[in-house]
């Protein structure tokens, strides 16, 4: 299938070389000047090659290569590789600082920091993402071969009753970052390779982005018919921002679904296909927590980063169905112990393709 094509632009700084020869031209001889045109030649396309940009040029209707190693594996989309700016200005998540402060607008630049800084990030492993967050069944299965020790349970506790996430093709819930880990080394016995692991929070955000720089992948705002969060509104109709805090009185919006949904569910696919990666359930990473991102340069850094710690609050992206709209966005991060289950957790993989 077609895979993505990349433009590479560049900015080229004034060459003083290249003036000296159009200066000289009359001053030497017809073999000279060829001579000196071919060198500037070959400076000038070195000098496009150390590009300051990457821009994925995928039409929306051309999809990204799909595979499928296995008829229990999760299918998987061959990103394309290139660039991006990671994290979000604090005027992105201004909305839910003056909400967990409680605080008034106008006090100065608020936002949640550890979303910041912003940074490039060169994606310089090529990796498949899974479609899909890692469904009951595949899960299951890994279960029922004795690969995964533990039985999720699909139990949804909600004020009204218990809901039960148990479609078959619902993400799979109720399961720690070791459960985890237990899945990726069966998958990878199944399938005879070591490459399946699950994602950095780089490589987790640069999927979810799919080459966009707005609020959310599918624009500056979300809907419900996009992606399975919570809405809360105001005793008045008008939206309220879930802060988390008690004492602050606020109703369900009645088109809420209240619990995770099946992964074909909904128009929820971002521009390279990659479904729900907003909302429905917290995806884990393999990256620890930090007060801030580190700043690191490449993904690549960002993986042996990961690698060097065996123990530390994980990284969690991408919102839940239990969770305000803010708390989709691509740039939103949380963090969590290794050995915690909750059913608002889930996970999705990565391939490594080298």
């Amino acid at each position: 299938m077609a895979r993505g094509r990349y433009l590479v632009s560049h900015r080229m700084p004034e060459n003083e070389f290249l003036k000296r020869v159009i200066i000289n031209m009359t001053l030497i001889s017809p073999f000279r000047i060829v001579v000196w045109l071919c060198l500037a030649l070959c400076v000038a396309t070195g000098a496009a090659a150390q590009d300051d940009l990457v821009q994925i040029d995928k039409p929306a209707d051309v999809p990204l290569e799909t595979f499928q190693d296995c008829a229990e594996c999760p299918e998987m989309i061959l990103l394309p590789m290139g660039r991006f700016v990671m994290g979000a200005p604090l005027k992105e998540s201004e909305e839910l600082y003056l909400a967990w402060n409680r605080a008034e607008p106008g006090s100065g630049p608020v936002g949640m920091e550890w979303e910041g800084p912003e940074h490039d990030v060169i994606i310089d492993i090529p990796i498949a993402m899974g479609r899909n967050e890692v469904t009951r069944a595949e899960f299951l299965a890994c279960f029922a071969e004795g690969g995964c020790s533990h039985e999720p349970d699909p139990t949804v506790l909600n004020l009204r009753g218990d809901l039960f996430a148990d479609d078959p093709r619902s993400p799979v819930i109720d399961v720690s970052y070791q459960d985890m880990l237990e899945y990726v080394a069966w998958l990878n016995h199944k399938t005879g390779t070591s490459a399946y692991r699950l994602p950095t929070e780089a490589e987790w955000e640069y999927a979810a982005r799919a080459g966009t720089r707005t609020r959310f992948a599918q624009g500056d705002t979300l809907t419900l018919e996009q992606a399975n969060f919570t809405v809360f509104l105001n005793q008045d109709g008008s939206e309220h921002v879930s802060d988390g805090t008690s004492g602050v009185k606020y109703f369900l919006d009645p088109r809420s679904r209240k619990m995770p949904v099946p992964v074909d569910m909904l128009d929820a696919a971002n521009a390279w296909g990659l479904r729900h990666m907003a909302g429905n359930v917290w995806e884990v990473t393999m990256s620890c927590m930090t007060e801030r991102h580190l700043g690191l340069a490449s993904s690549s850094a960002y993986l042996a980063n990961a690698l060097s710690s065996d123990s530390c609050p994980r990284v969690f992206k991408g919102g839940s169905f239990s969770g305000g709209r803010l708390y989709a966005r691509p740039a939103a991060r949380a963090g969590g112990v290794d050995n915690d289950r909750r059913a608002f957790k889930g996970f999705r993989i990565v391939k490594e393709m080298k």
